[in-house]
This record gives C-alpha cells, structure tokens and sequence, in this order.
C-alpha cells in the first residue's frame, strides 16, 4: 500500500516558495547588516594594516 502524505494545492506551494524567498531575502539582508556593522567598529583604516 503506497501512501502520498499531503499533497498541497497550487497556491499553498506558491505561498510557499513566496515565504522562502522572503526568508533569503531576510537572511542576506541580515549579513549585509552585520558585515557593514563590523566595518564601520573596525574604523576606515582596517584595510591599511600589515598582513
């Protein structure tokens, strides 16, 4: 006996795919965010350092 488990209609799935790209979207502007923080606490001078 084959089950299908659930099977979502057209617009849940699009409803879906909008809340995941929303997420992304979220999440890369979270790391833009963090990314631009760290370098304006590290100050302008951060790339002129010694390696």
């Amino acid at each position: 006996m084959e089950e299908e488990g659930i099977v979502l209609t057209e617009e849940q799935k699009r409803r879906r795919r909008m809340r995941s790209i929303a997420i992304g979207i979220a999440l890369g502007a979270l790391v833009v965010l963090f990314y631009l923080i760290t370098i304006a606490r590290l100050g302008p001078g951060v790339s002129d350092r010694p390696l």
